[in-house]
């Protein structure tokens, strides 16, 4: 810290400039980021994948589908609108609920556009397509790529709408934590340069890979949360030493220092985000690694810019005084904290009922993969996808898609035989509403009379086109419809038991093995993560904090923190409370929130410890340190927390619902932790463990701190 604090305050000049020019390169390629964001992430590299791939390229299977319902039209309108947009020369078929009674009723219908490929850009072409449609009433464009393209566009609005909120309660924060608008304005900028520069950074990655259009809210949320955090704490311990030297000494003294503090838990908050690449999912490793791109920014916007910024502000950092602040802050803090360790046992006991309480939801937790229901019921797209469900009960069903390879081919007796059994296996399994072979199309009974129609010249002509449709070379397709929704853990089991239960090489794709796969990743993966995260960061606690306690008490009292935090998300959104609709809880929620906060909660943490345990380096009192810990850091500790609650539940005021229940997991996981873990139980337990808080095993001696300046 002492190489970078030369650095630093030798050529502050040069990194503004470098800034500067770093900040004009990566908004010209962040202006791009939106048009590169594709997909809800929930991809990953599996079977389901490797299916769907053959059944469209091997046996021309639509890439995709999208929906045109009808509603309440007639059936010359719909006639033309189909026709329109046949003229665009963009689907590869269109099905009209006028020639398919199935998808037609008097007052609602839909047609199929099918797509062959979906290598052009969808977005364009679901533009092209509403154009031709039209404001026509009552006839919307649904589907995949109509509704990514709709989370789109109302993530952008919700990060607008999250800023014009979080913002200016933000600034108000830091007026009433530093009194002056200079003070305040500059951890905004840190903040904007962070957020930008790694918009800049993830564009350039977007070209190389697929981008979760979830990234556009929740890397802004933890960029700017962070900045503006990691700023709060430097400038406030700034003002502190410049107090006792001048301005190039007091930078170098608060790199050394509060930088210590905010490039530890840049590493906490990097191994949160660093674990969810266990997990094989595109949206967790989308998140992880833009995550850990605008932290990496954070802390070198932290220990580079708003060092060089204070020096050539110096003095005028505080002008534009507009409130007071109070000088014997400190010691209303400091009276707090004497309350607290006065009744360690009692406050101990309080505060984990209180948790405990906030728990009990848990065990209700129903967790599902975000769909149709991540865009609010008010847009078109939703409304019409969930008329045509329940018109037609299209979600009560699914279909899944079998591939059978078989060496020697299907053509002959063995094959035909073969493809019969299967057949009657899948048919006999209760599951099984109905399932389409080269015999159930055709209505010949068996392979023998199969191979006696194939005898018929005029029956072999009708029976081929079926038979190349269902048979490619060694390959087999068997698409079958479960009576069963792709989500249902039913539908999900029979997906897992078919892939292993057969004496071919049998693959599954379809919703349900889409689901399954998602899931079993998920839950197969998560310990994994979890690990990762929790022996990391106890080993971080424990070389920056030389104890075995305390990052074992902050471990323990983070799990029940979040724990505390999923309950009440679970009575919020599960349960609809304040106003909300009773849903489910998205899947990504309780692995994101968990990864983000356990790192984000060790900001505070490790501020808090750090001053702690500078007091017992000098005095060796542990109650002493305890309170002077707790006096001098709460209030930034609690500006920050306000801060990160405001920037992040601000998007509790936003559209799509996933960003929605992050913004406010996050918002209700650092209230949590600022109020009833840093206020309450860190000096209760300091108290209660005395000098057992600073145990190292196989240390000599009295303890040392080590050298903090």
């Amino acid at each position: 810290m002492r190489t970078l604090a030369r650095f630093v305050t030798r050529g502050y000049k040069t990194i503004i400039i470098a800034w500067i020019v770093i900040f004009i390169a990566m908004a010209a390629f962040a202006i791009r980021l939106p048009g590169l964001l594709a997909g809800d992430g929930f991809r990953m590299d599996a079977e389901h994948e490797q299916v769907m791939k053959i059944a469209s390229e091997t046996f021309d299977l639509p890439a995709e589908t999208m929906f045109v319902v009808f509603d309440n039209v007639a059936d010359d309108t719909i006639s033309s609108t189909l026709a329109n947009i046949e003229e665009l020369d963009l689907t590869s078929e269109i099905v009209s609920p006028l020639e398919n009674e199935e998808q037609y009723t008097k007052d609602v219908s839909y047609a199929l556009l099918h797509f062959e490929d979906t290598d052009k850009d969808m977005s364009a072409v679901v533009t092209d397509i509403r154009k031709a449609i039209g404001d026509e009433e009552g006839v919307v464009l649904t589907g995949r790529s109509a509704i990514t393209k709709d989370i789109n566009s109302a993530s952008q609005r919700d990060l607008m709408k999250a800023e014009a909120i979080g913002l200016p309660i933000a600034i108000v924060v830091l007026l009433l934590a530093f009194g002056t608008v200079m003070a305040s304005i500059v951890p905004l900028i840190v903040g904007v340069a962070t957020v930008i520069s790694a918009f800049g950074v993830l564009a350039l990655v977007g070209g190389q890979m697929d981008l979760s259009i979830f990234v556009l809210n929740i890397i802004p949320m933890l960029g700017l949360a962070l900045s503006i955090d990691f700023s709060l704490l430097f400038i406030s311990r700034y003002r502190e030493e410049r107090l006792k030297s001048d301005v190039l000494e007091a930078t170098a003294t608060t790199i050394r220092t509060a930088g210590r503090s905010v490039i530890f838990s840049a590493f906490c908050v990097f191994i949160g985000l660093g674990a969810m690449f266990v997990i094989e999912v595109e949206i967790f490793q989308n998140i992880a690694l833009g995550g850990m791109i605008v932290v990496g920014m954070a802390v070198l916007s932290s220990v580079t810019l708003l060092p060089s910024v204070l020096i050539v502000l110096g003095d005028r950092l505080n002008k534009g005084r507009i409130l007071k602040v109070k000088e014997n802050g400190s010691d209303r803090w400091r009276q707090f904290a004497n309350a607290v360790i006065k009744r360690p046992i009692r406050i101990t006991i309080g505060a984990l009922l209180l948790l405990g309480i906030a728990v009990i939801p848990v065990k209700n937790m129903d967790v599902t993969i975000p769909q149709i229901d991540s865009l609010p019921p008010s847009y078109d797209t939703r409304a019409s996808y969930e008329l045509m469900d329940a018109t037609f009960g299209l979600g009560n069903q699914s279909t899944v898609y079998l591939i059978a390879d078989r060496d020697g081919g299907w053509s002959n007796t063995e094959g035909l035989h073969a493809m019969k059994a299967l057949e009657e296996e899948l048919s006999d399994d209760p599951l099984v509403d109905k399932l389409t072979t080269i015999f159930t199309a055709s209505g010949v009974g068996s392979p023998k009379e199969w191979e006696q129609a194939l005898q018929v010249p005029e029956i072999k002509t009708q029976l081929e086109p079926l038979f190349k449709s269902l048979v490619k070379g060694n390959q087999l397709m068997i698409p079958v419809t479960l009576q069963a929704k792709g989500t249902s853990e039913e539908a999900q089991q029979w997906a897992r038991d078919w892939s292993e239960q057969t004496e071919w090489d049998l693959l599954v794709g379809g919703a349900p093995k889409f689901n399954q796969e998602i899931f079993d990743e998920i839950f197969d993966n998560i310990w994994i993560a979890l690990t990762i995260i929790l022996v990391s960061t106890f080993i971080i606690l424990m070389i920056a904090f030389r104890s075995i306690l305390i990052p074992l008490k902050a471990i323990l009292m983070n799990v029940v923190g979040l724990a505390a935090t999923f309950g009440i998300l679970v009575y919020i959104f599960q349960y609809g409370h304040f106003g909300l609709h009773p849903g489910t809880i998205a899947l990504i929620i309780p692995v994101i929130v968990f990864s983000l906060v356990f790192g984000l909660s060790m900001d505070y943490e490790v501020f808090l410890i750090s001053r702690m345990q500078e007091e017992y380096a000098n005095t060796i009192d542990n109650d002493h340190s305890t309170v002077e810990g707790l006096a001098t850091t709460s209030k930034i500790i609690t500006s920050a927390a306000l801060i990160m609650i405001v920037l992040t539940g601000a998007f509790a005021f936003t559209d799509v619902m996933p960003v929605k229940q992050i913004g406010v997991g996050i918002a209700i996981a650092v209230a949590i932790d600022a109020t009833i873990i840093r206020l309450l139980l860190v000096p209760s337990l300091m108290k209660l463990f005395g000098k057992w808080n600073w145990w190292m095993p196989f240390r000599k001696g009295p303890y040392k701190a080590g050298n903090w300046h």
